[in-house]
């Protein structure tokens, strides 16, 4: 076998590898909210993942300031909620969860995506 075909399977494995672990491993650690909490919306959302308490009434502020059309709409579907962010606005949501578990949040293309944990 040549150099040559050896560095190609290397880096192809590494590559998988790579590839794997950016996005089946990466954990991003829950942010803890105690009533209120500011996400940023630009390329994506953060913090991306938050921690709020359950059975009580959590706000939660976005701001978008990536022109982006995907990052103009947040959904929670979970709370059946759908909002608007203007550009360099904030936007705030109030939820009160009412049972414990993981709820996602997206964008309205379903390309960008946060979790909400509630404990």
């Amino acid at each position: 076998m040549s150099l040559d075909k050896i560095l190609v399977g290397l880096f192809g494995l590494l590559g998988i590898v790579f590839t794997y672990w950016f996005f089946l491993m990466k954990k991003e650690k829950p942010v803890n909210v105690a009533s209120e909490i500011d996400i940023t919306v630009s390329g994506g959302y953060s913090p991306e993942v938050i921690s709020i308490p359950l059975a009580k009434t959590t706000k939660i502020n976005f701001t978008r300031t990536d022109p982006t059309d995907c990052l103009s709409e947040v959904v929670l579907s979970d709370f059946r909620i759908k909002k608007e962010l203007p550009l360099n606005k904030k936007v705030t949501i109030e939820i009160t969860p009412e049972k414990a578990g993981e709820f996602k949040f997206t964008c309205g293309m379903n390309m960008y995506h946060g979790k909400i944990i509630v404990r």
